[in-house]
């Protein structure tokens, strides 16, 4: 009953926007934002969806590099997205497509001609919009980690990766109050009172006399600071083995970008202010790094997932696939759904256009036409998700079921 009691209060007294892991390191002339990543999806029809504001009708021959794609390579994505796809507000919309997919007997799988046709045969385009009209918007790119780590603290393993901690009040209120059906609260009981839960400095500072979790150690601390804003990575323990983790809460304080806070010092400029320049800066500051990420309050939490083959499983509960996947706003594209993007490759001019599936959220996308662009695992897909800060263009593919009115 306490716990009730307090977790009322704690609604009253912070009614917070809902804080994930902040993916990218958001650029520092973009202003850090919160989206919830496993916040619950309002109950409307497809049709009343706040998505059909921002579309506009489409032909096939206006999605620029369409027919050159290789719709093929997305198949397996596009089952994957039905798979997830169902237990969404919109999922009936799409049960009559997923379902002919799954009993196309894979030919679309290595046909890009058969795939090709299916999607032209049972979709419709529609061009997204931001808000003011604009159809350019920011694309950004992320990946999954490679860590090394350790079971146990010992020499050259001593920053900890922490579990959800018990005291860690996580609220959502959308089923009373709809209003709130992008927002949670987070916070911890102090006696008879509800405070903010710890912050990254504090947990830092303290964390040996807090009531935390620790799964693992690692041996970097910049690297782990990326591994919160990335949401998931693997680990490589001493033995050889992997551990995966996985985002699985967050101390509910607003993300600050450590690159803003660089550019604001004049220690980077703007345009040296990504992943790779932040590391470089790292490595020539090492007694300086703990103050730099502690301007950063934020702190998530992660949980052990088994391992696999398949990519970290992104916010619509199915595995993302490199070069595939894209996380968005859920509430100006469904997830789940398809999307063609028209962009360039990461510090280039060099054109990039392909068919993506809507398959993740993360705290910095905002907004209808803003796309973050998973490139996979590993170094290779770090260096490139580092580099991309990207104008784009999006085109949201739907049955005609699921089509805004």
């Amino acid at each position: 009953m306490r716990k009730l009691q307090a977790a009322f209060v704690l609604a009253t007294l912070f009614l917070s926007a809902c804080s994930t892991f902040q993916r990218p390191e958001t650029p520092p002339a973009c202003a850090p934002c919160a989206a919830c990543s496993a916040c619950p999806s309002p109950a409307v029809p497809p049709a009343a969806l706040p998505f059909s504001r921002t579309l506009q009708p489409a032909n096939w021959n206006e999605l620029p590099g369409w027919a050159e794609d290789d719709h093929a390579a997305a198949w397996g994505a596009f089952l994957q997205s039905c798979r997830g796809i169902a237990s969404k507000p919109h999922g009936p919309a799409w049960k009559r497509v997923c379902d002919q997919a799954r009993a196309a007997n894979g030919n679309e799988a290595g046909n890009d001609k058969a795939a090709r046709q299916f999607f032209e045969t049972h979709l419709r385009p529609y061009a997204v919009l931001a808000g003011d009209g604009n159809a350019s918007g920011m694309v950004t790119g992320y990946y999954e980690p490679l860590l090394r780590g350790s079971r146990h603290l010992s020499k050259g393993f001593e920053q900890p990766v922490r579990g959800v901690p018990d005291d860690l009040l996580t609220i959502d209120l959308s089923a009373v109050f709809p209003e709130l059906k992008d927002k949670r609260v987070r916070g911890r009981l102090e006696g008879n009172k509800v405070v903010p839960y710890w912050s990254r400095a504090e947990i830092s500072a303290r964390g040996d006399k807090l009531p935390l979790k620790t799964l693992l150690y690692v041996d970097n601390a910049v690297e782990l600071f990326f591994l919160q804003v990335q949401g998931s990575g693997r680990v490589k323990l001493p033995d050889g083995s992997m551990v995966r983790l996985n985002y699985a809460d967050q101390n509910g304080h607003p993300y600050q970008s450590i690159g803003r806070v660089l550019v604001e010092r004049g220690e980077l400029k703007l345009e040296e202010a990504s992943m790779q320049g932040i590391q470089a800066w790292a490595r020539a500051n090492p007694s300086r790094l703990d103050d730099l990420l502690n301007t950063n309050p934020s702190y998530v939490f992660f949980r052990e997932t088994p391992n696999s083959k398949d990519g970290p499983v992104g916010a619509l509960g199915v595995p993302l696939t490199a070069e595939r996947s894209i996380a968005v706003d859920p509430r100006s594209i469904p997830l789940g759904a398809p999307v063609f993007l028209a962009t360039t490759r990461p510090n280039s001019a060099q054109v990039m256009n392909r068919l993506m599936l809507a398959q993740d959220t993360g705290g910095a996308i905002k907004g209808a036409v803003r796309a973050d662009f998973f490139w996979g695992f590993g170094k290779e897909a770090g260096e490139q998700a580092g580099r991309m800060k990207q104008s784009g263009r999006m085109w949201l593919l739907l049955p005609p079921e699921a089509a805004p009115k």
